[in-house]
């Protein structure tokens, strides 16, 4: 089978779903199953393998080590489909004893949808959902571990095209992935954490860079936390269809319950890299005054607006000599005043924050206002010991009908603009300048662009921080709205 093969087949899978699933939920209801089919091709195979090694001889003990994961009797996908009526019961029956099965490896792996609910899932939906997988093998003879990982990940953007904004939430655009990852730099034994990790797209593509570089990507340790169940479910699924054994995945919240922790304090790492929620709003405030795990590297930031906690959790989590930070955020994090101007000198101060990259706008599912990348690092060369470097690569895009994408020549030339700092021979469509804390400090600690690489005036730079502001207010009050409408339908309340 072919990539384009493999992936019109598991699309048509997610189309046996319209009409009784919003195209918003497929992913809930695709991956699982997807996963499922593929534990079980993979058991058969190991089964054979195990039987051609041994033969007569072959007995339940040898044959356990064979298998990556136990899957109890009545429990197979062949068991499932073989169920006429009520399928949706014993799909749900085999999940959770697959998942009671194989506790440190599967808990929570296959997320909270009723299967047997057939109001929201008709028994016809799910028949069509499980023969579209039917015919498709998923066992290492037949597909192998980079065309599954490939395939998931078309589905992942698929089902972010259909989310829209919802999108967000779950799924990062990959050429920011990639130039993220490659500006990190990870090399083989670097220990990599995404705090917000969403569906795992960032780990992946840790692992990615460690092989194309010629590394070893099993010496990764990679660790992530994610507050939403389906989206966490989806992310350790992502990684073991990418064929990886070895990481840490779990559920909650960041910033009320960290998980990622040694003793009583948070785990540090080599690599610490998100696209976490924008401007999140009661995102526990209230209990960061008295932080128990150190993340007020500076200050509390504002209680309706998480962004520098987001940055300062990341900050806080670096390892001491090898740590490094990259993390998306929105402009207003530049210029904003109040608790949040604060926190940005001091990092400046602290000497922490190394570059400040703007990307096109209008590259994201979840927002059209132009995005950020900082970086961060515990031990900055030399040469940028009080600095910090602009780099202003908003004019490095590919513009689309409905969203901007970043081309792999826009992000090879970004990676050596950050990579050569002041010596980058220069692109007409991208500026950079290496600014000293003497100069940010007369700007008052403001890191918008207009101020260092490009020749505006003040009244101009004004109107853009205006501007900027503007469209994320309007987000924040959409998302707010949003939030108040369901809260009163649930009620009884009609519209």
């Amino acid at each position: 089978m072919t990539q384009r093969q493999l992936e019109s087949t598991l699309w048509a899978a997610a189309n046996a779903l319209r009409g009784p699933v919003d195209p918003g939920d497929f992913k809930a209801y695709v991956f699982p199953v997807m996963f499922f089919k593929w534990i079980s091709d993979s058991w058969d195979h190991e089964h054979d393998q195990a039987v051609e090694d041994f033969g007569d001889a072959l007995t339940a003990e040898i044959e356990a080590d064979y298998h990556t994961f136990v899957i109890p009797d009545g429990c197979h996908w062949s068991d499932v489909i073989e169920t006429a009526q009520q399928t949706g019961a014993k799909l749900d029956n085999a999940l959770q004893r697959i998942q009671q099965a194989n506790p440190d490896a599967l808990a929570g792996v296959f997320g909270d949808v009723q299967w047997a609910n057939q109001e929201r899932l008709p028994q016809s939906a799910l028949a069509a959902l499980l023969n579209s997988f039917h015919s498709v093998r998923l066992d290492p003879d037949s597909v192998n571990g980079d065309m599954l990982g490939s395939a998931y990940e078309y589905l992942l953007r698929e089902f972010a095209e259909a989310s829209g904004k919802k999108a967000g939430e779950f799924f990062t655009p990959r050429h920011v992935v990639h130039l993220l990852v490659k500006i990190l730099d990870p090399k083989p034994g670097d220990t990599i954490a995404d705090p917000a990790c969403g569906s795992g797209g960032m780990l992946v593509e840790t692992v990615t860079a460690v092989k194309e570089a010629g590394g070893d990507p099993r010496t990764l340790r990679l660790h992530g936390q994610e507050i939403n169940l389906t989206t966490s479910a989806i992310a350790k699924m992502n990684l073991y269809l990418h064929g990886l054994k070895e990481f840490k995945v779990v559920r909650g919240d960041t910033f009320r319950e960290p998980k990622l922790l040694h003793g009583d304090g948070l785990q540090k790492f080599d690599v610490v890299i998100a696209n976490p929620p924008f401007s999140l709003q009661n995102w526990g405030a209230e209990g960061w005054a008295n932080d128990p795990y150190g993340r007020v590297v500076c200050d509390v930031p504002p209680a309706k607006n998480g962004d520098y906690a987001w940055i300062q959790h990341m900050v806080a989590s670096m390892k001491e000599y090898t740590g490094r930070v990259g993390v998306v955020m929105p402009h207003g994090v530049l210029f904003r005043g109040g608790k949040e101007g604060a926190i940005r000198e001091c990092l400046v101060r602290k000497n922490l924050l190394e570059a400040v990259i703007g990307l096109p706008n209008n590259l994201f599912y979840s927002t059209s206002i132009p995005v950020c990348l900082l970086i961060f690092r515990k031990q900055k060369p030399a040469e940028r010991e009080n600095k910090v470097l602009f780099i202003d690569a908003s004019k490095r895009v590919v513009a689309g009908k409905n969203q901007n994408t970043m081309s792999d020549d826009d992000i090879k030339v970004i990676d050596a603009a950050y990579k050569q700092g002041e010596g980058f021979d220069g692109d007409e469509r991208l500026r950079l300048r290496l600014v000293g804390l003497d100069e940010i400090e007369e700007n008052d600690f403001d890191l918008n662009f207009g101020r260092y690489i490009t020749s505006e005036s003040l009244a101009e730079i004004n109107v853009e921080e205006a501007l900027i502001a503007y469209q994320e207010s309007r987000e924040q009050l959409a998302a707010a709205e949003a939030i108040l409408t369901d809260k009163l339908k649930a009620a009884g309340f009609e519209f």
